[in-house]
């Protein structure tokens, strides 16, 4: 009778016998299998796909759309590349459309075109008495300038409040811009003897460049041309200053003229002390007086503002003493002291009286008294 761990048809004859036989087959009987256990054993080969059961895929493939999650298995290749393309493209026309909106804000008006020319007149003034000569500390004291402000410290901004369109930075830059150009167009030695014109160019609109350079070059008095409707300008062949102290009085004023446009309009006279041209310094005790009275009107848009930059629209000047005769357009020619009356104008014309200057109907105009004498009349405001 065979019992539980022996092999199906019993025992071998030597499968009880002793020494190492026997050893080896007690220890290996737990681990062998019958003849009807191998027969009745079951073998079957799992597939890939079987042996992978339930368990995730090892790797996945990441679509652009899903947040990372598996791709359908139906997906076709190429079309991941094709979804990144379409929103490369999408962010790309988002991108386009904010940088357009921002350079076409609404709220930025756009350049208000091209300057237009300078319309200027010169009006020379002639005297009716002989022009007084003396040291120039003398002859400011008993002159209408006596009260005035030495240079730039005589060209006084008004108060500043803001337009409908601008705001009050940009009324104090334009005032600020308008007092540099009577700064370097009225008291610059340099551009007052004539040998520069640089100080006042750099601050001229450029479409207004053409124009100014003609007028250094080729002055004329037709209105546009003339060199002393854009500056103060000396003849150097006549007269040269005696004292660079400039006795100057005047006003500013600004307007809002259009949506975008500014206007400012300076209204200033101007005290020289001049001498002969080519005399010794000590000549300067036979100083006289020469008067320049300068209205103008400076227009600013954004730009202008921006490059503190301006277009000058129009100039309206009075000057004198001066001989009728003389052509003022390329400089101003001074009588001096000790000259007499020369032809006259039309009309008397006081360039020390505040407010708005006389138009003289003709080409020249009469110095009035006071304005070589002195004393008479107050200074301007």
């Amino acid at each position: 009778m065979a019992v539980p761990g022996d092999p199906p048809d019993g025992t071998t004859p030597d499968a009880t016998g002793g020494g190492d036989d026997e050893f080896r087959s007690d220890e290996y009987r737990s681990v062998v299998f019958d003849e009807d256990f191998v027969r009745a054993a079951r073998l079957q080969e799992y597939s890939a796909q079987e042996r992978m059961g339930e368990h995730a895929r090892a790797v996945r493939s990441r679509s652009i759309w899903s947040g990372g999650g598996t791709a359908p298995r139906t997906s076709t290749p190429g079309r991941g590349a094709r979804q990144g393309m379409l929103l490369v493209l999408l962010i790309a026309t988002a991108f386009a459309v904010a940088v357009y909106m921002g350079l076409r804000n609404p709220y930025v008006p756009l350049p208000a075109g091209t300057a237009q020319p300078l319309t200027s007149t010169v009006v020379p003034l002639a005297p009716t008495t002989d022009v007084p000569g003396g040291p120039p500390p003398e002859l400011f004291a008993k002159s209408p300038a006596a009260g005035y402000r030495v240079g730039a410290a005589g060209i006084t901004l008004p108060a500043v409040r803001r337009t409908h369109h601008f705001t009050d930075v940009h009324v104090v830059t334009a005032l600020s811009i308008a007092k540099d150009y009577l700064v370097q167009s009225s008291l610059d030695p340099d551009v007052l003897a004539g040998s520069a014109t640089r100080p006042v160019r750099v601050l001229l609109d450029p479409d207004q460049l053409a124009q100014f350079d003609r007028s250094m070059t080729s002055p004329s008095g037709d209105g546009r041309h003339a060199a002393t409707g854009w500056l103060v300008r000396l003849d150097p062949a006549t007269a040269v200053l005696a004292d660079s102290r400039v006795r100057v009085s005047g006003t500013l004023a600004f307007e809002e003229v259009a949506q975008d446009v500014l206007e400012v309009t300076t209204d200033h006279t101007f005290v020289y002390a001049v001498r002969p041209a080519g005399g010794a310094p000590a000549a300067a005790d036979g100083a006289s007086l020469f008067t320049v009275r300068r209205e103008l009107r400076l227009r600013f848009d954004r730009d202008d503002l921006s490059a503190r930059r301006l277009e000058l629209a129009s100039a309206y000047v009075m000057a004198g003493p001066q001989d009728c005769s003389a052509d003022p357009a390329a400089g101003f020619r001074p009588l001096l002291a000790g000259a007499g009356p020369t032809t006259v104008g039309p009309a008397a014309s006081d360039p020390y009286a505040s407010g708005q200057p006389r138009r003289s109907a003709g080409l020249c105009g009469v110095l009035a008294p006071s304005s070589t004498a002195g004393g008479a009349v107050s200074p301007a405001p």
